[in-house]
Formats: structure tokens, C-alpha cells, sequence
């Protein structure tokens, strides 16, 4: 059975992130990480792979999109224990939405080969989590999403099934295979690598594509190929000093007072 787990490489979120010039996100100022919320689907793929029964062996790809240092994900993600890794790179892919971004995966997944799909349910600097969804249509394929419990029966043309949470009910689902499927954080805590996972990913196998090798056009992706764009940013405004209530014995009146006038009661 062929995994393949789409990862992003993000802005640390406890870093300065701010847009560049051309008000897309500055990935040069800040440290960048493997998205914790993919960390869950490398996980339960992981997981997937090392319970499969089926005919044959169970592999797990990771793929991710982005600059030379987007290859940090993939370690990440090869020292958690994933067998080889996928990483598309070109300079025209700069400023791509979501809508091209979910093309250059589906041309990637393809051309890797799949039998079962994985992600998280949102990156932590987009936060769309439209993605697996665009990426099931570009395949033709089923998918499952925001599931917390996520199983295989059946081998590579078996079944996916899993369990979704509401606020008011939990559904249990079915995909035939082959499918695209997005965890939460509530699937499972991610393993934390260990030193020997570490090692063995140095010599685990990394694969470079960039547009030409997908059959992509440098006009279907990037800036000038985006269905989205930011037209304007601006800065966070700086914190200004609170209000502070001394209690003299008018303490209570006085925060029902600011609450009030602030509308929160």
C-alpha cells in the first residue's frame, strides 16, 4: 500500500510573522517548521502503515511544496519514521493559493503513486483546510475529512473508515479506496522522533521535482496564477495600557461599568 502524507512547511507561530512587499507572507525573517497539525496525519499514517495486513509492504511518502528550507518538514516528518519524501521546488511557485497549490499536489500524488491519501486539517499559517478537499477533485477520488479516529480494511482496495466529531454528534464514515483523508488533533499525539529515527533519516531518500517535472505551467500557479490574492495588510496595532480598577468599594459597579461599555454584557 502507497501513503502519501502532504506536509507544509510554516512560519514559527511564536515568531514576528508579517507579510513581505508583494503581501505575501515573509518566510525569510522567521524560523520555519513542519505544521504541528500535519504531524497528526503523519502520525495515523504511521500508524496505518505498521498495522497493514494486506499483500505486500505499506510505504509512506511525505510531500511537501516549498523553498529549500521546506526540506526541514520532511526531515522532520522521515525522523517520525516515514520511508522516503517528496519535495516540489520552483522559484515560480511564489505566492500560490490555495486553488494551485492543491493542483501541484494532485499532479505530485500522481506521479509518486497512491493508494491512500493524508493531511491535516488545516496548516497553521493559512488555516483554509480546503486543500484535501481540492485535491480529491483534482484525483477524481473520495475523501474523508476532519476525521479524529481513522482506519484501513482491506488493503489498497479495501476501505478507509474514521469518525468525525461535532458539537452535537460524531459520525461514522466510509470511503472506498483509493481516497484523500484529513485528521485533527484529536486523532492520537504524534510520536516525538527518536535518535535512531533521526539518523536513519539522513539516508532516507528525497526526491526534487519542480513545475516541469509535473507537466505544470508557470502561469497556472504562483501570483499570476492565484484566484486570491491580499490586497491590503497592515500591522498589528500595539498594545496599549489597560484600564485598571482599584476597589475602594465600588470595584464591582465599576468593571460592570467597562463591560458594559465595551458591550461584553
Amino acid at each position: 500500500m502507497k501513503i502519501v502524507v502532504c506536509v507544509k512547511y510554516v512560519p514559527d507561530a511564536t515568531g514576528d510573522r508579517h507579510f513581505a512587499d508583494d503581501l505575501t507572507a515573509d518566510r525569510d525573517d522567521v524560523d520555519g517548521l513542519l505544521s504541528e497539525l500535519d504531524e497528526y496525519a503523519v502520525e495515523q499514517a504511521l500508524q496505518i502503515a505498521e498495522n497493514y495486513a494486506g499483500d505486500g509492504d505499506a510505504e509512506v511518502t511525505v510531500l511537501t511544496i516549498g523553498p529549500e528550507n521546506a526540506k526541514d518538514a520532511l526531515r522532520k516528518a522521515l525522523s517520525m519514521g516515514a520511508d522516503r519524501a517528496v519535495h516540489v521546488e520552483d522559484d515560480d511557485l511564489h505566492g500560490t493559493d490555495a486553488i494551485g497549490t492543491s493542483l501541484v499536489l494532485a499532479k505530485a500524488i500522481a506521479k509518486a503513486g497512491f493508494d491512500l491519501v493524508l493531511s491535516g486539517m488545516a496548516s497553521t499559517d493559512g488555516t483554509m483546510g480546503v486543500v484535501p478537499a481540492l485535491v480529491a477533485e483534482r484525483l477524481g477520488i473520495p475523501q474523508v475529512t476532519l476525521l479524529s479516529e481513522v482506519s484501513v480494511e482491506g488493503g489498497p482496495h479495501g476501505t478507509v473508515k474514521g469518525r468525525r466529531d461535532g458539537d452535537a454528534a460524531s459520525e461514522q464514515l466510509e470511503a472506498s479506496l483509493p481516497a484523500v483523508v484529513s485528521v485533527t488533533d484529536q486523532s492520537g499525539e504524534a510520536r516525538y522522533p527518536s535518535f535512531k529515527g533521526i539518523m536513519a533519516a539522513k539516508k532516507k531518500p528525497v526526491k526534487s521535482w519542480d513545475l516541469s517535472d509535473l507537466d505544470i505551467e508557470a502561469e497556472e500557479v504562483g501570483l499570476e496564477g492565484a484566484f486570491t490574492t491580499v490586497e491590503a495588510a497592515n500591522e498589528r496595532p500595539a498594545r496599549t495600557a489597560g484600564t485598571i480598577v482599584k476597589d475602594e468599594g465600588e470595584g464591582g459597579k465599576q468593571l460592570a461599568e467597562f463591560l458594559a461599555t465595551q458591550k461584553f454584557i
